[in-house]
């Protein structure tokens, strides 16, 4: 069976959906082939564990859509089919520890005011005001495709921006470790407690270059969007999407698998999944692993050295897990602030969270992960019953094929049996429990999504990691496809996007859109402002 469409779009993950609603709303013609029986990616929803009880499946928080080009683009035809965000306006996330509870407010003033250090108060505000002159340039990079002469523009528009001494400032940061940038600049613990965990959402650990500068991006965008998530759960997200995509004569294709795209010429000219055809006329979209495009998707011929070398270095970062749990009521921490918190940390920052990386690493199970909790309820009480609660539960710290229990407790060969899942499972609720005595009694269900779940769900989840790969600096900007063309693959008119792209993983839609612009209007200043659009309008002033 042939079809003909302008662009096919493989993949129907974020960065899939916004490439294809984009350019279909610019009149192109646009097929989306997803091999999985539903749209969305890692953004689902489902009763997991109790009736009446909605849990996030998967990824929840949507403050980088928020904040970026694709929902500056698509936002407003998203609520008009349907799409509600519910958002914090006080305390949006906190750290507790043996230490104590730090608490960020969306104010920062309120933040920083309960720091015991006058002098860590003033370089909270300082860090976040050097953010804020940074934020143009950052975000600049990030949605742009990084080619030399794009490198060129961004670097001279951050030296008349911010001087000699202010560039070098920010490519030190860039460089250092988030540990050692609160380790500079803050005396007391807060800081370090606070965001210092948030780095592992970025794929990195606390001593990895690069987070430096993402530390304070997490922190700037916890202030200035808060923690956004979807009214009714993360599938009224797809269905808002779906239904542009409908409205705007998008083609979906469930449950069928790319196998190979045609190239004639050094230029794609279709894509075919099983006895269909699917014609390209003018652009193939792969929201694919490196691997796959490059070791399946495209003719051995047509794979030129970078593409060979892209596959070649490309490794898998650390693998994660979830826990979702259904309660017969919310969360009473010992500590009653945490009460009202969306998202809780539990981790005594850089020190507790390296650690447990250090250990997924080595093929451990961590005796103290960091453990990422999400109180989803706080802001959308649709989710479960009245009186009741969803938890969501982030591990992102975890091997992908144990050796060992770093705690000599677990019994580790390799697999993720369910007799191990649900052993670490519980270490993980004793951990909760020790922060808010009482917990485990109000656990009615539980669902847990091992690793190899994760892989079985989304074949982009290459060893059960979930951001496209290890985000380290080597792999990260310029590096992260391997093959220094931006999305370009070697092949005329095939694209790659998704998390194995710049600028990598996370909710953003960032490769899609930068994509679909290009095509759209591929003049450089064109591509520059569309970065530009990711920033709030008071870092854009």
């Amino acid at each position: 069976m042939n079809h003909s469409y302008d662009a096919v779009v493989i993949g129907g993950g974020i960065n899939g959906l916004v490439a294809a609603a984009e350019l279909a709303g610019a009149g192109w013609r646009v097929a989306v082939l997803e091999e999985t029986h539903r749209l969305g990616g890692f953004i689902a929803s489902d009763e997991l564990t109790v009736p009446g009880y909605v849990h996030d499946t998967f990824s929840s928080w949507h403050p980088l859509f928020v904040a970026g080009g694709a929902y500056a683009v698509l936002g407003e035809d998203l609520h008009r089919h349907g799409l509600v965000y519910r958002d914090a306006d006080g305390p949006v996330t906190a750290s507790v520890s043996g230490r104590g509870v730090v608490v960020a407010d969306r104010d920062p003033a309120a933040t920083a005011e309960t720091f015991e250090q006058a002098a860590d108060a003033r370089a909270y505000h300082a860090m976040l005001a050097e953010f804020g002159q940074w934020g143009p340039h950052v975000f600049g990079a990030l949605g742009s495709e990084l080619r030399p002469r794009d490198l060129l523009r961004l670097g001279a528009a951050a030296t008349r921006g911010l001087g000699v001494h202010g560039m070098n400032d920010l490519l030190r940061a860039s460089v250092q470790s988030g540990r050692a940038l609160v380790r500079e600049r803050f005396a007391g613990f807060e800081v370090d407690q606070l965001w210092s965990p948030w780095l592992l959402h970025a794929g990195l650990a606390p001593d990895h270059a690069g987070g430096g500068v993402m530390l304070p991006v997490m922190a700037f965008t916890m202030h200035a969007v808060g923690l956004p998530v979807v009214e009714g759960g993360a599938a009224r997200f797809v269905a808002a999407v779906t239904d542009l995509l409908e409205e705007r004569g998008v083609d979906i294709h469930l449950g069928t698998s790319a196998e190979q795209i045609e190239v004639r010429g050094n230029v794609a000219v279709a894509v075919h999944a099983g006895s269909s055809r699917f014609k390209a006329r003018r652009a193939v979209l792969a929201s694919t692993s490196t691997g796959r495009l490059y070791g399946g998707l495209l003719p051995r011929a047509h794979v030129d050295d970078a593409g060979r070398r892209a596959a070649g270095r490309h490794r898998p970062g650390r693998a994660a897990a979830q826990l979702h749990l259904a309660l017969d009521r919310p969360v009473v921490w010992a500590d009653s602030r945490l009460d009202e918190v969306p998202l809780v940390h539990l981790s005594d920052g850089s020190a507790s969270t390296a650690i447990a990386c250090a250990q997924a690493e080595a093929g451990l199970l961590p005796a103290e992960p960091t453990v990422v909790v999400g109180q989803q309820c706080l802001l959308d009480p649709t989710r479960a019953p009245a009186g009741k609660a969803t938890l969501w539960i982030q591990l992102q710290e975890v091997p992908w094929a144990p050796v060992g229990d770093a705690a000599g407790e677990i019994d580790a060969d390799e697999l993720w049996t369910a007799g191990m899942a649900d052993a670490y499972a519980d270490r993980v609720i004793a951990k909760i429990e020790r922060h808010a005595p009482g917990f485990t009694g109000t656990v009615l269900g539980r669902h847990i999504i091992t690793p190899t779940a994760l892989a079985a769900a989304n074949a982009n989840a290459v060893q059960g990691d979930p951001y496209g790969g290890a985000a380290e600096l080597d792999q990260s900007l310029v590096w992260r496809p391997g093959t220094a063309t931006g999305h370009r693959t070697g092949v005329a008119n095939v694209f790659h996007i998704g998390a194995f792209t710049h600028p990598g993983p996370g909710l953003g839609g960032g490769s899609g859109h930068l994509v679909a612009q290009q095509l759209l209007s591929p003049g450089p200043a064109r591509r520059l402002a569309s970065g530009l659009r990711r920033l709030p309008e008071s870092l854009r002033r």
